[in-house]
């Protein structure tokens, strides 16, 4: 029950099954949140730390309002102890907190600003949530996001995963941050599951996990099926890429109800995957094979 994105590079960003009159590209830019605009971050949740060259940051789900209106952002912060000091609380005034934001109609509009194009189909909805991240040398990998193919249709809602990747910026250890670049759309969940009762997946949230062959892996969440109960359960897993843009679902997943996957790496191939049950208890799983047995 695992997920995975190889070191060969993000798949090409692509709608699932969509046709030309189906799809449209849309452009994205990164942005700072702006006080001066009234945008402040009122929380922080699913958090992990990265670290790139010797820097290591923190990095959370931001949840951000202007005014009366929400939104989410991606928040990071340089960690820095002295002395004997054992911990460090987040300071919201030293996060730098970026937000992803569809250019208002084409790329020209916003050439400037390093433009990011995905194909989308109309009416997709982007929303930045629960952040997974591992370090590929200098280079930060992480699901940081979902889409919704059919817009604001809950009925008809189907929600897929963003795949973004990050730099540190900055020579002087005070002045080093993360900023955002290069955001790519994985997969229909249909073309890629090996159970085809599962619905959606989410990120799971926290650290991935970084193999010897490079291979890297992020623990999602998916919404299952139930059909005798004719409703869903939550279950953990993880997802991979198999090279060429190409992804692919662990076969195995956890019991019904056990979500807030962690995962670590014991040996050359051992992977241990804990979770958070619905029954109040935390099931431990281990894999050698990514999943698939």
């Amino acid at each position: 029950m695992w997920m995975c994105c190889n070191t060969g590079g993000a798949a090409e960003a692509e709608g699932t099954e969509s046709s030309p009159e189906s799809s449209r590209r849309k452009y994205y830019v990164w942005r700072d949140v702006d006080e001066k605009k009234n945008e402040t971050v009122d929380s922080l949740r699913v958090p992990s730390l990265v670290e790139v060259d010797g820097a290591v940051f923190a990095v959370a789900e931001a949840q951000c309002t202007n005014n009366n209106e929400s939104f989410t952002g991606i928040a990071s912060e340089l960690l820095t102890w002295s002395g004997e000091q054992t911990r460090e609380e987040l300071n919201t005034t030293k996060l730098k907190t970026q937000v992803l934001e569809e250019c208002p109609s084409s790329e020209d509009m916003c050439a400037s600003q390093n433009a990011l194009h995905v194909d989308f189909q109309d009416g997709t909805e982007v929303i930045l949530a629960r952040p997974t991240t591992v370090v590929e040398g200098s280079e930060i990998c992480m699901l940081a996001g979902i889409y919704n193919f059919e817009g604001t249709n809950v009925e008809r809602a189907y929600w897929g995963i963003l795949l973004l990747k990050g730099n540190v910026s900055g020579v002087e250890k005070s002045e080093k941050r993360i900023h955002w670049h290069d955001v790519d759309a994985i997969p229909s969940i249909a073309d890629i599951q090996q159970n085809e009762s599962l619905t959606d997946l989410i990120g799971g949230g926290g650290s991935g996990v970084k193999m010897e062959d490079g291979t890297l892996l992020f623990p999602v969440e998916g919404i299952k099926s139930n059909g005798a109960a004719a409703g869903t359960n939550t279950v953990s897993l993880i997802i991979y890429s198999t090279g060429n843009g190409d992804w692919k679902l662990s076969k195995d997943i956890s019991a019904d109800g056990c979500s807030d996957p962690s995962l670590v790496k014991l040996e050359k191939d051992k992977l241990i995957m804990m979770t958070a049950c619905d029954d109040g208890r935390r099931r431990v799983y281990e894999s050698g094979d990514k999943g698939e047995s």
